[in-house]
């Protein structure tokens, strides 16, 4: 039988040597506040992303090239809820604090020991990336923890005891919404999305009151009968369109913007019911904490017909930039192509292809838009490049201070696509993929690992991994990936 681990593995120094920095505080005591939440990641990794930037960096550096032979195992939690793993455990003070499906666990980070384990019976009913029951992990506040369930709840628990405080059910609830992000925390906010793009629900991007539970706001990503952007969806269609949220943002405190991407339009593979832009699918969206209103957007694939969702993570780099200072928001994304743009302002700066398969687009214009081919789906079948998985996807890239690049794992890959003969129509607990992609045979898919240099923007290959997420420390960048057994 397949079952998903997680292994620690531990630094065994001389008995002079430091093996691992401490957090402050009581061992075990989780009491998190806001400079806890922005500050880099060290001894702490305080959220999925390490902190508000996204960039995965820590400051430990114990691990180096003298000593990393001597890594060994130190303990094993087995995990038999989940047919995969894709959380990023999140530790404070020597508690580790993962999720496997609706379960969530309460780790001492030392020994493996299960300190508590809140549990929940996965969802009845769910379809398509709902029904997997995916969790990406925890978010912390004060001496809370926060999870969202595989049905879009919102619960919140003690982060002592594991006991439930309150339960919150942020989606009105179908077979098609699900929830597979791990929440942000940002002031007293509790930041969420939902996951069922392909599945014909109305994405969105929502805060709760982190005491209470209460809304605070929600933007809708599909544009609305009136609104800017809604000449895409006809009809009753804005409620179908996708757009859905399903990775944690990131956030500039100086700025006080989050930053959100979202997913794919429905019907997934078929166009012409959905003309124009399809806003604000395929984007990272720029929105005020305190009031969820849109301050600027960013779309990397306009009218997207090959599955290239936009919510690869944000990251958030202070740097020289073409001579000078800059506060710039960079993205590896789906469609094979890394963007960097100004935060502050939206405003485009460069897009470099990154995939060598690629045939949909032939380049990015001077306003950030994509020059498409006459590539795309049809009812005999299409060659499409990148494929459905993308030239990357939600595995995190991580951005070294050290050595001033940014790395992300790229994927080589085309598939066949098809459309429907006849446009799909929405049905609750259904698919809305109007039709699909078959593999091409022969065909086969290649991963590296790409390190991007801003300065020279040119890449270089790292290493040729299976599916790993990355974090960089100040000596070295890891590959992190479950270990199935």
């Amino acid at each position: 039988m397949l079952r998903y681990v997680w292994l620690c593995l531990w630094l065994a120094l001389p008995a002079s040597g430091v093996v691992a920095q401490e957090g402050t505080g009581e061992r075990g005591h989780v009491n998190v506040h806001s400079e806890d939440l922005a500050a880099q990641a060290a001894a702490n990794w305080t959220s999925y992303n390490g902190d508000y930037s996204g960039r995965r960096y820590s400051g430990l550096s114990q691990i180096n090239l003298q000593n990393v032979n001597q890594l060994r195992a130190e303990w094993v939690f087995h995990s038999r809820t989940s047919d995969r793993m894709e959380v990023t455990p999140v530790v404070l003070n020597g508690a580790m604090f993962v999720t496997s499906a609706n379960d969530t666990f309460a780790l001492d980070a030392k020994t493996g020991r299960t300190v508590w384990h809140h549990t929940r019976p996965i969802s009845e009913g769910l379809i398509d990336d709902a029904s997997r029951h995916i969790s990406r992990g925890v978010a912390v506040w004060h001496d809370r923890v926060y999870r969202e369930t595989d049905n879009a709840h919102l619960l919140c628990l003690d982060a002592r005891s594991g006991n439930l405080i309150w339960d919150i059910a942020y989606a009105d609830w179908n077979s098609n919404y699900g929830a597979t992000s791990a929440p942000l925390i940002v002031n007293d906010k509790v930041i969420v999305g939902t996951s069922g793009g392909d599945d014909g629900v109305r994405g969105f991007v929502a805060a709760y009151d982190a005491e209470s539970g209460k809304l605070v706001w929600r933007f809708w990503t599909i544009a609305g009968p009136g609104e800017f952007g809604s000449e895409s969806w006809p009809g009753d269609l804005y409620l179908h369109g996708g757009g859905t949220t399903w990775m944690p943002g990131t956030y500039d405190p100086e700025l006080k913007l989050l930053y959100w991407t979202t997913s794919n339009p429905a019907p997934d593979f078929e166009g012409s019911v959905r003309p124009g832009d399809d806003l604000y699918t395929d984007c990272v969206l720029a929105l005020d904490l305190d009031t969820g209103k849109l301050k600027w957007y960013f779309q990397f694939t306009p009218h997207d017909l090959f599955d290239y969702d936009g919510t690869e993570t944000p990251v958030l780099i202070n740097t020289d930039y073409k001579g000078q200072p800059r506060k710039l928001m960079v993205q590896a994304d789906r469609n094979g192509f890394l963007y960097v743009l100004d935060r502050t302002t939206g405003e485009f700066l460069s897009a470099i292809r990154f995939a060598e398969k690629l045939n949909w687009a032939t380049g990015i214009d001077a306003k950030g838009r994509p020059i498409r081919t006459d590539v795309k789906p049809t009812p005999d079948g299409t060659k499409v490049c990148p494929g459905y998985s993308g030239a990357t996807n939600w595995y995190s890239p991580t951005y070294s201070e050290s050595s001033h690049l940014f790395y992300f794992m790229a994927v080589e890959q085309c598939q066949t696509y098809y459309s429907a003969q006849e446009p799909q129509r929405f049905a609750p607990g259904k698919e809305f993929y109007s039709t699909g992609v078959k593999h091409i045979p022969g065909e086969d898919s290649h991963k590296t690992l790409l390190a991007f240099d801003l300065a020279t923007g040119t890449f270089e290959t790292t290493h040729n991994p299976s599916r790993p997420s990355t974090l960089v420390t100040v000596n070295r960048f890891c590959i992190s990936t479950p270990v199935r057994t």
